[in-house]
């Protein structure tokens, strides 16, 4: 059972009540990036707003970081097994390239959401595989759409091929002709493996936990017979040991053996 709120670290507090406004972000992230690629003629207005939604995404998580940093009693332990946080907010800074900010995102958003205990790994895998083919067709058309040697042209395109490439099929209809789009095509592929393991590991752990619970149960039932077979063993040899030592009791009389043959006598000498 989980302590109270109340009795909990401030750290623990703070993830717990920030998960959700953050993914709502997360998901505000994802539809201003998608906006200026699917939309490629939109306004100025239009692009400026998802630029600055998505900075302010990146700056609420690393807030976030920040926050949490601040919250916790032990720092350095802190930042030694938060260092892909600490990356993925540094990142943006180093380069303001809009690809950057969609990789540093999406590590945040991934390292938030695997601390959250009431998802399960399921339903993390499935959101992983959605992310990533979804954000790598976004970012394989905003680096493809323009090259002149990319046949990467169109939304339908680069689903296809992200789809094809996390899966490690590689039918080579569509491919990446510039450096980025190799390098993007790289990440799915490693992160197509990755998650096809995640998903293999799951399956098997179910199909043996599975087979564990029929064995403890075929064992508990198997103890049960034999201790009952014992009892009932002990209880026989004890019935059969009150028989051996105690006589049978008389058959009382009844009305078919007649009337009772006295006793006789022995004559006077």
């Amino acid at each position: 059972m989980e302590a109270p709120i109340k009795h909990q670290p401030a750290q623990l507090r703070w993830e717990r009540r920030t998960q959700r406004p953050l993914l709502v972000l997360a998901v505000a992230f994802a539809v201003a990036y998608a906006v200026p690629i699917v939309v490629p003629d939109a306004s100025k207005s239009v692009a400026t707003t998802c630029t600055v939604v998505e900075w302010i995404v990146w700056g609420s998580f690393a807030v976030d970081y920040l926050v949490r940093l601040y919250l916790t009693d032990h720092r350095k332990q802190f930042v030694r097994s938060h260092w892909l946080d600490l990356c993925a907010v540094l990142l943006p800074m180093l380069q303001p390239l809009r690809l950057l900010r969609l990789v540093s995102t999406l590590l945040l958003v991934g390292r938030r959401a695997r601390m959250a205990s009431q998802i399960q790994l399921t339903t993390y895998v499935a959101g992983a595989v959605v992310g990533l083919l979804m954000f790598g067709s976004l970012a394989v058309l905003s680096v493809e759409r323009e090259s002149p040697n990319g046949n990467i042209k169109t939304l339908g395109d680069a689903v296809w091929w992200s789809f094809t490439t996390m899966t490690t099929v590689g039918y080579g209809d569509h491919a990446p002709t510039t450096g980025l789009g190799r390098i993007l095509a790289v990440g799915l592929m490693l992160s197509g493996i990755a998650l096809l393991g995640v998903v293999t590991a799951n399956i098997a752990a179910w199909f043996i936990s599975r087979f564990d619970r029929d064995d403890v149960e075929e064992r508990r039932q198997t103890a049960a017979i034999e201790a009952l077979t014992t009892e009932v063993r002990a209880l026989r040899a004890q019935v059969t040991a009150l028989s051996a030592g105690v006589p049978r009791p008389a058959r009382p009389a009844s009305a078919e053996d007649g009337p009772p043959v006295p006793p006789v006598s022995s004559p006077r000498p």
